[in-house]
């Protein structure tokens, strides 16, 4: 399981203002990142949280960019891409994964990278945080983006 020796990062971020920006595909696997990254931000503290639903992965990027350029601290991008039987699956991919890396770069904001980009459904499930799940990436996409904040902000200073 891609999981191990994850690392523990356990942020105070009371003040931050954070959107998670979830995909409406694949229901239960978006519920469980949601919860994920919900879980997440309360345990750091974080109160002022937007929650925006995209129409699927591929919109990720630009509701990302909205929101980063709109003044929140942090992003959190949440999302599944389930392999099929089409190139579909490696364009929206690429272009998903490409576009979030392009809007921390040029923003300045913490994305969180909560895409998971899985051969079948059961991996999926196993990722998303769900009850039974060994891995809950939208907590650790969540916690990666605090953690980024917090240092940023230091710089700052």
């Amino acid at each position: 399981m891609s999981g191990a020796g994850a690392p523990s990062l356990q942020v105070d971020a009371a003040g931050a203002r954070v959107a998670v920006i979830a995909s409406s595909w694949h229901t239960v696997v978006m519920d469980g990142l949601v919860g994920g990254a919900q879980r997440a931000l309360a345990d750091a503290g974080v109160t002022d949280v937007t929650l925006v639903r995209a129409a699927g992965s591929f919109e990720l990027p630009l509701l990302s960019l909205a929101h980063a350029r709109a003044g929140f601290d942090a992003v959190v991008a949440l999302g599944v891409i389930i392999r099929g039987g089409t190139p579909h699956f490696e364009y929206v991919c690429a272009a998903a994964t490409d576009g979030l890396a392009r809007v921390a770069l040029d923003t300045g904001v913490p994305v969180g990278f909560g895409l998971l980009t899985c051969d079948t459904e059961q991996q999926a499930l196993d990722r998303a945080g769900l009850p039974g799940s060994p891995e809950d990436k939208g907590r650790e996409a969540t916690e990666a983006a605090l953690a980024t904040w917090s240092v940023l902000r230091t710089l700052a200073d």
